[in-house]
């Protein structure tokens, strides 16, 4: 393996969304109303993942109200939207989170997110993800964005942490 920062200490999870959080498809109805498709798995996972006191963040380059929406409900509070090129942002919101990049990990799905993805230390790949985003991924998923991908990161994580046990237990 590539020198990635170790697993088990990662304690921000930044997701891009249009293809990681989603199956990457837009409908728009006749008023121009746009909506997405979000898996339940994937919002299972943030809560735990949260829940565990690490952070999450989602860096996208669009800003659409049923995304905002959702990561409300979950209680996300860290969304940077119409964010422009995501390795500055991600070295911004590492900054204000006091973060090392070894702590940080990220997972997308296509070019965009390259730059986001080689900023830090664990960076990771939807399964669908394009073969540059595969490349430098970490650690790739089975399942595709928008298809518990998002859960598959984070069961990985706490696993990889000793934390993932707690998770189950929480529910026994």
């Amino acid at each position: 393996m590539s020198p990635h920062a170790d697993a088990s200490k990662v304690r921000l999870l930044v997701l891009d969304a249009d293809g990681t959080l989603t199956d990457g498809g837009i409908c728009v109805d006749g008023h121009g109303v746009e909506t997405k498709r979000f898996s339940v798995r994937d919002g299972f996972a943030i809560r735990a993942w949260m829940r565990t006191g690490r952070q999450l963040a989602v860096i996208t380059g669009r800003g659409e109200t049923s995304l905002r929406h959702r990561l409300a409900d979950l209680g996300v509070q860290h969304l940077i939207a119409a964010s422009g090129p995501k390795g500055a942002v991600i070295e911004r919101l590492l900054g204000e989170l006091s973060v090392p990049v070894s702590e940080a990990a990220a997972m997308g799905d296509d070019l965009p997110d390259l730059p986001l993805l080689r900023r830090v230390g664990y960076p990771m790949a939807v399964g669908d993800a394009v073969p540059e985003v595969k490349a430098v991924a970490a650690w790739t998923s089975v399942a595709h964005g928008g298809y518990g991908a998002v859960r598959e990161a984070v069961e990985h994580l706490l696993k990889k942490a000793g934390a993932w046990q707690s998770v189950v237990e929480s529910f026994a």
